[in-house]
């Protein structure tokens, strides 16, 4: 079985594939100091949840965009799956997207990895509105170039710079409000940032159709995308799972199979 790990600067996902569907997917809090022994003991008890060990697990392939936690995570698939990771954007791992950019180095891997995941589910030129800790925007023409996009902070990042920065704000839940107009400190910053985020997002989707210039599809992904459902214009489909299915995507093409 494949162990598919994507770590982002707020969590990790952790998801076990049986060659056929995807059996388990869990979320932690990403902690760069977390050890190998410790991701092992946390896994075990959630694999036996489902009757699961880590000796099934004997394949593994990592997302990171958290250099400091990749040490430990490949350590994680030596020790304990006797397998050498794939590491999404080491020099020998192929993929059916090329990074068309100034610097394609600085491309973060899991926006790599979305590319080949949207790609598996449609065709032509694409959009992707990741919504995480950031809210990236990238375009994937039809001939699978990543040819770049845009970086904005996600909203859970704006709600705490509110926070820590005024000192009467308080530290509210991400949420849809029922209103724009707040009548209270709570509503208000609820509005701003929820309806602002979608007008950011959809403003810039409008912007990027128009450089661009031919026609793309809009898919929305990312932790809180399910948000925007019904609110965004412009966000023509929503994909939760892009990840998982670009790093199974990746694996594959790489040669790998998992039983």
């Amino acid at each position: 079985m494949l162990l598919a790990i994507d770590c982002g600067n707020t969590n990790a996902l952790f998801a076990v594939h049986d060659g056929s569907k995807w059996r388990k997917q869990w979320r932690t809090a990403t902690n760069t100091s977390r050890t190998a022994d410790e991701y092992a003991v946390w896994l075990h008890q959630l694999l036996a949840m489902d009757d699961l060990s880590l000796g099934d697990l004997d394949a593994c392939i990592i997302s990171t965009v958290v250099p400091q936690s990749l040490f430990h995570l490949r350590n994680l698939s030596r020790r304990y799956l006797k397998n050498e990771p794939i590491v999404i954007g080491e020099s020998n791992v192929q993929m059916n997207i090329v990074a068309d950019t100034d610097n394609p180095k600085e491309i973060g891997a899991d926006r790599l990895v979305n590319a080949v995941g949207a790609r598996t589910i449609a065709e032509g030129n694409l959009l992707l509105v990741d919504s995480g800790t950031a809210t990236t925007f990238d375009v994937v023409s039809k001939d699978n170039r990543f040819i770049g996009g845009a970086i904005a902070p996600g909203m859970a990042l704006a709600l705490e710079a509110l926070h820590d920065a005024a000192a009467k704000l308080p530290r509210i839940a991400l949420q849809k409000p029922e209103k724009i107009i707040g009548t209270n400190t709570v509503n208000a910053m609820q509005t701003g940032i929820f309806w602002g985020h979608v007008e950011m997002i959809d403003g810039l989707v409008r912007k990027i159709r128009k450089e661009f210039a031919e026609p793309m599809t809009v898919i929305g992904t990312g932790g809180v995308s399910p948000l925007f459902s019904g609110a965004s214009k412009e966000i023509e489909r929503f994909e939760s799972d892009l990840t998982v299915r670009g790093l199974l995507e990746i694996y594959r093409q790489n040669g790998g199979r998992c039983e």
